[in-house]
């Protein structure tokens, strides 16, 4: 019997696929005393399983490139922290096992980031994943992941490790369904990389039975389970109908009536850049600089490593606009050189432009790096200063812009709502903004974008981040200049319209979302984005907002 299950879309497309559960580590090893003598043996058999664990992380990070790679990246670099093989090496020379002290480390490790903010609170799935990593490799069981099949399968999990998720094979795995996450957490974030069907904050998704037939529909959120063949000819026509309008979209972004909305890719490193290119992007919206930083922890990379990354995005975007982010550190990005240790609440202490004041050389040094790269290069090239708070934050980002010799215009990341607010005193120091809706959202409703819980209040459809996305863009017309959104909001199709609507200038997004906004801008006029923009401003919920969006665009 048909029945209809909802969770969060965070992918487009359609799956129709019988269902098989993610595999599991053994969580707790068994607790036993050994004697003195075996605790140096048992020593080098922990450390050698924590760094196989963390090369293999960082070889599935090369594999799979840009954002994928700076999550395993991150990962890996979790796995070897001094401070917990301090911890590994204390308990085993007490009389702990490798496997038992790994584990019960780790579950100390766990309980101060679970109680230390909502930004670390939401790395605990990613510690609970190279745990288990860890644990399996000296029991010598199974590491936990996508299960084997020759056939192909709809994979369904209470999470996805960003190690799974990086390097799935799209033609096994037709989509994925878990019971967490939200549509900003790392998990939503790749399988929109990957172009992948996905719903994610699913209510119960692990008690759907092994072998299940379901219907993952990625846009909407639904989950069909044991569909009958009427409904799946009625999916298949949809994304069929939905593949042929994307064939039939190319060139600029645009409404219906001409007015252009150039669309632009979010890249992480110079490996996104080819799929960029191939979706039809404009140039880039969102370059992620934090990949460089990365590679090590300890010190910032040289000022040839940058200039080379950087050319090398540049490069391909002739004629075209690269908007550069510069680091973006702290709260969940920590960095030993960088980032405090022992802030209460990173998510709300120093991170962003707020670690680049506080080191003015790493800044200067990126920026010097950037005009080097550019130098000679027919590119329109614009950086951008993450977490601005106010005008005195974009006069300190504008100012050490210039004192680098910079050739570009110089912007300012919307995602605090005092940004939006006063976001006309802001553009009296700087060119353009950018709204990063992801943070905007986390910090306007003090929701975590990597708790399920709250993923309600991470919809990109709530009003009242509608409204400050509204501000920014008024603010940005009546000083002449530009307001784009480079936030996973701008790969929803029908919210690109919205925000059209709204006044925003450019849209940035995962490559693989670019050419369903550029279908879906294409067959509405301007007029019809901003009566669709009203209508959702004047909603009390996301998801009221959203279908008194869609009403206006279907003409209901």
């Amino acid at each position: 019997m048909e029945t209809t299950l909802r969770g969060v879309g965070v992918s487009h497309g359609v799956a129709i696929g019988e269902v098989r559960h993610m595999g599991t580590a053994v969580l707790e090893p068994p607790a036993k005393q050994i004697p003195a003598e075996e605790a140096e043996r048992e020593q080098a058999r922990a450390r050698k399983a924590v760094e196989a664990v963390a090369a293999d992380l960082m070889a599935r990070g090369n594999l799979a490139g840009g954002e994928a790679q700076a999550v395993l990246e991150a990962q890996a670099m979790m796995a070897q922290d001094p401070e917990l093989m301090a911890d590994v090496d204390r308990r085993i020379t007490v009389g702990s096992t490798a496997e038992r002290a790994v584990y019960d480390a780790f579950a100390a490790y766990r309980e101060l980031l679970a109680g230390a903010g909502e930004y670390l609170a939401g790395r605990v799935a990613d510690l609970d994943d190279v745990r288990n990593r860890i644990v399996a490799r000296l029991l010598g069981v199974p590491m936990p992941g996508v299960p084997d099949s020759d056939e192909p399968y709809v994979l369904v999990a209470r999470d996805l490790a960003p190690a799974d998720t990086a390097l799935l094979d799209p033609a096994l795995v037709l989509g994925f369904v878990t019971e967490e996450g939200g549509p900003t957490s790392h998990s939503a974030i790749l399988a929109r990389a990957l172009g992948v069907p996905a719903v994610v904050a699913l209510p119960g998704a692990g008690e759907l039975a092994e072998g299940t037939v379901i219907a993952v529909d990625g846009s909407t959120g639904d989950i069909f389970v044991n569909p009958s063949d009427e409904k799946k000819a009625e999916l298949e026509a949809a994304a069929a109908a939905r593949k042929a309008a994307l064939a039939a979209s190319t060139g600029p972004g645009a409404t219906a009536d001409g007015h252009k909305v150039p669309l632009l890719a979010n890249v992480g490193g110079p490996s996104d850049v080819p799929a960029a290119v191939e979706a039809g992007a404009e140039g880039v919206g969102l370059f992620r600089t934090e990949f460089l930083f990365l590679d090590d922890s300890k010190k910032a990379p040289s000022e040839e490593k940058q200039i080379e990354a950087y050319r090398q995005v540049l490069e391909a975007f002739p004629e075209g606009r690269v908007v550069v982010r510069v680091l973006d550190a702290g709260a969940d990005k920590p960095l030993d050189f960088l980032t405090p240790a022992d802030e209460p609440n990173p998510a709300l202490g120093v991170r962003g432009l707020r670690t680049l004041l506080d080191h003015p050389e790493v800044l200067r040094t990126q920026l010097t790096a950037l005009a080097k790269a550019a130098e000679g290069l027919p590119v329109y090239l614009e950086v951008m200063a993450p977490m601005v708070a106010d005008r005195t934050d974009a006069k300190a980002f504008a100012d050490a812009c210039r004192a680098a010799g910079l050739q570009a215009k110089f912007g300012a990341m919307v995602e605090i709502p005092s940004a939006a607010l006063r976001a006309r005193s802001i553009l009296q120091e700087v060119e353009f903004l950018s709204l990063g809706t992801n943070d905007l959202a986390q910090y306007t409703f003090a929701a975590d974008r990597q708790v399920g819980a709250v993923s309600r209040l991470q919809d990109p459809w709530q009003p009242a981040l509608l409204d400050l996305v509204a501000l920014s863009a008024e603010a940005a017309k009546a000083e002449g200049k530009s307001c784009g959104v480079c936030g996973e909001a701008a790969s929803d199709p029908l919210l690109a319209c919205v925000l059209t609507g709204l006044g925003v200038t450019s849209l940035s997004m995962g490559s693989a979302s670019i050419p369903y906004v550029r279908a879906t801008l294409a067959k509405y006029t301007l007029a019809q984005c901003e009566r669709a923009a009203a209508a959702a401003r004047a909603a009390d919920s996301a998801e009221d907002a959203r279908n008194a969006a869609q009403a206006v665009l279907s003409g209901e």
